[in-house]
């Protein structure tokens, strides 16, 4: 066993390092909105598009992001430290309320009815503008108390979080309404009117079939748009992968056919003449 900071032990933790950054499983930037798409899913298939890992998974991402130790400090962030741990819809719409009944700037609150309640992308563009209100403000107001103790630099980093994650949902409500020029990313099409055959999931494993899908569902049109860009894309699989996944058959010498089919007719007959001595010892006299 290598002793603590040896090399060896060094360069074990560094390779195990990097084996769980191949494996880790990442957020998906592009997931999308729950109550206005994956909700609008449910009711038309009957069907729930997220598996309960990947919900389990948001929520604690919503933990870390929107959550911090001095959440006791504010009676909204308290309630709503207990609404990202609900796991039934409902109850964490009730508290983010709730939460807003005490603090009408909450910006969190407004992030998780915007996420979850609002049925169509302007409702919650609208939600998110106000959250984005409130967010700056008490952004500011973290700025000026953060060098007055670790808690409240921990606090500023929460804020920061939710002031982040504000903008770049904001982005997507913008490219989604087809306000190409307040989105961050280029893309013509209102992608609520779209019937998509699978929908992207909330969390992606890198280099993985989840990334795959993230990847077309927003970036297909792209390619279709484009005259020949799809039959490059076959030409290029077909050339470099498809042959090589497929396993080589080669073809076996004349010799390993005898010899397998002298070794079954042995065990054939000795199973015979285990079975049936009588009858296996006239037919070897006959």
């Amino acid at each position: 066993i290598s002793e603590p900071g040896s090399p060896s032990r060094n360069r074990e933790s560094e390779t195990s390092r990097q084996n769980l950054s191949e494996c880790k499983v990442w957020r998906n930037p592009l997931n999308l909105f729950r109550g206005a798409e994956y909700r609008r899913y449910t009711w038309v298939t009957g069907k729930e598009p997220l598996t309960y890992y990947d919900m389990n998974l948001s929520a604690q991402d919503h933990q870390t992001f929107f959550t911090c130790d001095t959440d006791f400090l504010r009676p909204s962030d308290t309630v709503m430290q207990k609404a990202w741990r609900e796991r039934n819809p409902p109850a964490r719409i009730k508290a983010a309320y709730q939460a807003l009944e005490l603090n009408n700037d909450c910006a969190t609150a407004y992030v998780l009815l915007a996420e979850e309640e609002a049925t169509t992308i302007v409702d919650a563009e609208r939600l998110f503008k106000q959250a984005l209100k409130a967010g700056e403000t008490i952004y500011r107001q973290s700025q000026q108390c953060q060098h007055q103790s670790p808690q409240h630099e921990a606090q500023l980093r929460r804020d920061t979080n939710v002031l982040v994650y504000i903008k770049r949902r904001l982005a997507m409500c913008a490219r989604k309404l087809g306000r190409i020029r307040e989105a961050v990313k280029i893309m013509r099409d209102y992608l609520l009117e779209m019937k998509s055959l699978i929908l992207p999931p909330e969390h992606i494993l890198k280099r993985g079939d989840s990334e795959a899908i993230a990847y077309a569902f927003f970036h297909l049109q792209h390619w279709k748009r484009i005259e020949g860009a799809l039959n490059l894309l076959q030409c290029t699989w077909e050339g470099t992968f498809h042959h090589v996944s497929v396993y080589p058959k080669k073809e076996l010498p004349l010799f390993i056919h005898f010899t397998a089919g002298f070794s079954s007719s042995t065990a054939m007959i000795a199973i015979l003449t285990h079975q049936f001595p009588e009858i296996m010892g006239i037919f070897a006299k006959a």
